[in-house]
């Protein structure tokens, strides 16, 4: 049986993660950069890249085939395009990524900390409305929530 963190450490092997500022740099030169944040809708409405496309992790596979409800065409007709994949904290984007490349996705990254290493460098996120939010509202908004109930019996997380 594996963990998540082990499940993670396993896609890794594959999955090419790049940082914020490099993020950055690939925004400015290629417009055709497509960023899919596969966190799940009230996380995205909450704060996001301007410009990135919600997927949650939970239909991402329909969504990047044809023929199914949850296809997004831009997503679909996108094998060839750069995407960097981004969420809360560089886990599901990897698994994510992960998955796209098993699909066909022949140039597609994990952000590696997430959008909490977006928000750390001081890069914009704004909401569902395109309002800028505040830097200190999403370090609170990204702070884990543990609750004692999701601990594990020997205090571990």
């Amino acid at each position: 049986m594996s963990t998540l963190e082990e499940l993670v450490e396993e896609c890794l092997r594959d999955v090419k993660e790049i940082m914020a500022w490099t993020l950055v740099e690939r925004m400015e030169e290629n417009p055709r950069l497509l960023i899919v944040d596969v966190r799940e809708p009230y996380e995205y409405d909450a704060m996001h890249i301007d410009g990135s496309l919600n997927v949650p992790r939970g239909v991402l596979e329909a969504a990047c085939e044809w023929g199914y409800e949850d296809t997004l065409p831009e997503l679909a007709s996108g094998r060839g395009r750069e995407i960097v994949v981004v969420c809360r904290s560089g886990r599901r984007s990897v698994l994510a990524a992960y998955a796209m490349q098993r699909l066909g996705f022949e140039s597609v990254v994990s952000l590696r900390t997430g959008l909490r290493g977006w928000n750390d460098y001081e890069e914009p996120l704004v909401d569902s409305e395109g309002a800028r939010v505040d830097a200190d509202e999403a370090d609170r908004f990204f702070l884990s929530r543990v609750r004692r109930d999701q601990m594990a019996p020997n205090g571990e997380a």
